[in-house]
């Protein structure tokens, strides 16, 4: 069986988007002729605690662990934050908070810590891990990120030992939703650029995860991109159905941020309700994980305050339960830039548990490619005529999970990402 070195920052017991991808692929890569080796901190800020996931690390699966520093205690300490408070990703603030103090350490990480505060992790990673492989050959090595610093790591042990890289970006570097967010000096900005465009073109092979983000590193300057999606698993599915919400229901799984907040169908809720006593008594808004505070004021503000429900984060097998049990699940597509490519990994488990979804975002968008005519996906602002089709959308009872759904299966991608490993290995002879 081949080796491949993954360098990853999340990893089981920590939770979140970041983890499911790498984990799963670990999980079958064995399956497909390849042991992963993974690579991770010993002590990473934890940004949901989900120990339930260390039970799918299989037994194949070596993980190698090292110490790393990060600056999060003292941004704590800095900000007034309680140590135990965790950090949240995308800017997204639950709180509300600002002031001096968060505009000074914003700029600080901006610019100080290039790619990313995971950056002192970069040269003692790459100490240990040549010593490790001296001893501990492998045949490929995977960086994925974010945090775009695992792939400064792989990069140098690219040039060390002249193993095949592959660079997976699950998101974008200077074109992640949030890039215009950093306060960048002019020599910052430049850096993020030339960084981006070393790995881009340094990498043996640039994988992502849409055909839209694809094309956008490739005019990057990376000269080979292969997308392979994120997934679902069918053993997270769960196996007895939970009970569909007898309430009209509108559930979204996973981080609400700023830039998902979705203004336009809150009114168009709104609207609904006033036609509709029924739909009215029945409705509720139900997010679950955080949400940012100008979500919830935007959708208090249109007219749903009292129909809003938050169950705060909860372990990714409740997730699913939660999905099953949705009426209608919720699918935000950011509102930025980069939007033609945004997947969010949630939608392929919305997929596999069969519950329609009602998805805003770009009508031309890759979203709309996985979506199919299945389900419903609205403009940012919906007309007066997609009312009759938003509350249709609330009395399908039917599963919607099928066979399309086949190519979306983590086990199939795993496949297809051992298939891109052999050609690196036979490539190098």
């Amino acid at each position: 069986m081949k080796r491949v070195l993954i360098i990853t920052y999340y990893w089981p017991p920590n939770g979140g988007a970041g983890v499911y991808r790498w984990l799963k692929m670990s999980k079958y890569l064995p399956e497909f002729g390849w042991q992963p080796v993974v690579y991770t901190p010993e002590n990473p800020e934890v940004v949901a605690d989900d120990p339930e996931l260390l039970r799918e690390v299989r037994a194949e699966v070596e993980v190698v662990k090292h110490p790393i520093a990060e600056p999060f205690s003292l941004y704590k300490r800095f900000t007034g934050r309680a140590q135990e408070e965790k950090v949240q990703t995308a800017f997204l603030s639950e709180q509300g908070r600002g002031g001096w103090k968060e505009d000074l350490a914003l700029w600080v990480r901006s610019n100080f810590f290039i790619p990313d505060a995971r950056v002192w992790w970069v040269k003692p990673s790459v100490r240990f891990l040549k010593e490790y492989l001296r001893e501990h050959p492998v045949d490929a090595i995977i960086s994925t990120g974010p945090p775009h610093s695992m792939h400064l790591i792989a990069m140098a042990l690219k040039q060390a030992t002249g193993l095949p890289w592959i660079a997976d970006l699950r998101d974008p570097w200077t074109g992640i939703d949030f890039y215009g967010q950093l306060s960048l000096t002019g020599w910052a900005d430049r850096r993020h650029h030339r960084l981006e465009r070393e790995v881009l073109t340094t990498a043996d092979l640039v994988v992502t995860v849409s055909w839209s983000w694809a094309r956008d590193l490739e005019a990057l300057g990376a000269q080979q991109v292969e997308v392979i999606n994120n997934g679902f698993d069918r053993d997270d599915v769960p196996k007895d159905p939970v009970a569909v919400d007898e309430r009209f229901s509108l559930v979204h799984i996973g981080s609400m941020s700023a830039t998902r907040d979705l203004p336009g169908l809150w009114k168009a809720l709104v609207a609904i309700m006033a036609e509709d006593p029924v739909f009215h008594a029945r409705f509720a808004l139900r997010f679950v994980g955080p949400v940012d505070h100008s979500v919830v004021e935007s959708a208090t503000a249109a007219g749903l305050g009292a129909h809003i429900e938050r169950m705060g984060r909860v372990s990714h097998a409740e997730a699913m339960r939660q999905m099953q049990r949705a009426r209608v699940l919720l699918l935000p597509i950011n509102d930025t830039p980069n939007s033609a490519g945004i997947l969010p990994g949630k939608l392929y488990e919305y997929l596999s548990v069969g519950r329609p979804i009602l998805a805003v975002g770009p009508q031309d968008g890759d979203v709309a490619r996985v979506l199919g005519d299945t389900h419903l996906l609205l403009p940012r602002e919906p007309l007066q005529a997609d009312h009759a089709r938003i509350r249709a959308t609330f009395e399908r009872e039917a599963s919607l999970a099928g066979d399309h759904i086949d190519p979306y299966d983590r086990r199939t991608l795993a496949g297809a990402m051992a298939s891109l490993l052999n050609a690196q290995a036979t490539a190098r002879g």
